[in-house]
């Protein structure tokens, strides 16, 4: 065997977040208290210099009135009311020893007093909306890691390795959907990508999961699951066109296993599929790709399969557009031909690994659409020590 069928040591899916980190993040301050203090200290004493020098011509104290707003912004409650009392002291302190005007005294003190409370009030009402936010998304993503399953996943045919990824940023959390099917016609295995962001794109990649899950068990033939989920899709956007949400469709790859040579494939507008073998990394070609899940009628074909090879020692990698859509700083998207290439002839989980590490340095850490990848090839002996064998001694139906 060319190459190895060494696993990973542990399921790729990160842990799911919790409510109570996003509430922590919406609240942290954006300034430490010492730095706070400090430049707080150091512009009343710029400021109370300059007003000494432009005497009651341009009295400059007042100004003040818009560090608790300032603070409001970056600052927590505490430190926003920490700066709201200093600056009201700061005003009230030099007013009083001024010679103004009593009632000019007065309006400057009550002005002060209402400007501070309102940036209180403000900062407050800034990390209540951050903290629901964020409750928000994390429960999006929550639900989108309980629809998946977590990797790897075996069945008698191929073991599925791979990692996922999700988006965390509000309205981009996106829709990427993978599944692997044990079925008494062998393993079925999707992997697509909702068109879209946010939790209707959740909504349309649970409807498609969910009739690929019931179809790939009772259908015999790959091209009828795919007829199911394209119906299923269907359906979910006429009621979400009554509801007044969009139409989505789905882009995504089905691939059939029969433990044999070759992998019986329908493309329904995905990206294809890489195929790992003897040290090289190559994108296997497609002839009959057909329109995305949902837009059948656009097509006027039915789907059709064809075989691709799947020698002893391959592996097939698919995987969503957040790969090979995902950018640098400068705006240029990633390398995924040239870097696949060069992780051609390691073990597939450490081209995973090679892979996500890269990712995560390519874009900087800033991603715009969720990643799922998965490496698929043929389960390891019963004696193995690997992830997919034990997961296959405990799984009665493999």
């Amino acid at each position: 065997m060319v190459m190895g069928l060494r696993r990973p040591s542990a399921a790729r899916t990160p842990p799911l977040p919790g409510a109570e980190p996003a509430e922590t993040a919406a609240g942290e301050a954006r300034i430490g208290s010492w730095a706070l203090a400090l430049w707080l200290l150091l512009l009343t004493v710029a400021v109370v210099l300059l007003d000494t020098f432009t005497g009651n011509d341009l009295p400059l104290i007042p100004l003040m009135v818009v560090l608790p707003a300032l603070a409001s912004v970056f600052c927590t409650v505490r430190q926003t009311t920490g700066v709201a009392v200093w600056v009201t002291l700061v005003v009230v302190g030099s007013r009083i020893a001024s010679t103004g005007a009593f009632w000019d005294v007065v309006f400057l003190i009550g002005f002060t007093a209402l400007a501070s409370a309102l940036g209180v009030v403000a900062c407050a009402a800034r990390i209540r909306h951050a903290t629901e936010v964020a409750r928000l998304r994390s429960a999006a993503v929550a639900l989108q890691r309980q629809i998946l399953r977590p990797l790897p996943i075996v069945t008698r045919q191929v073991c599925a390795h791979g990692f996922y990824e999700p988006i965390e940023e509000d309205r981009f959390v996106g829709g990427d959907i993978y599944e692997v099917v044990q079925s008494p016609h062998g393993t079925r295995v999707i992997i697509g990508d909702v068109q879209g962001k946010g939790l209707p794109a959740i909504g349309t990649g649970f409807a498609a999961l969910g009739a690929f899950r019931e179809a790939a068990v009772r259908e015999p033939e790959l091209t009828a699951v795919a007829d199911a989920v394209e119906d299923a899709v269907v359906r979910h956007n006429s009621f979400s066109a009554e509801t007044g949400d969009a139409e989505r469709f789905v882009t995504a790859l089905l691939l059939g296993f029969d433990g044999g040579d070759r992998v019986k494939a329908v493309n329904c507008g995905h990206l294809l599929p890489w195929l790992l073998y003897d040290g090289a990394a190559s994108a296997v070609t497609l002839h009959r790709t057909s329109v995305p899940l949902g837009m059948a009628e656009l097509g006027g074909e039915a789907r059709t399969a064809e075989w691709i090879d799947f020698p002893p020692g391959s592996a097939l990698m698919v995987f969503t557009d957040g790969v090979t859509e995902a950018r640098d700083v400068t705006g240029v998207f990633y390398p995924f031909d040239e870097r696949l290439g060069r992780w051609a002839g390691l073990e597939p989980d450490e081209v995973l690994e090679a892979l996500q590490a890269d990712l995560q340095t390519f874009s900087g850490g800033v991603r715009r659409d969720d990643v799922a990848v998965l490496v698929l090839d043929r389960p390891p002996a019963a004696e193995s020590a690997s992830p997919c064998a034990e997961a296959a001694r405990s799984d009665p139906t493999t």
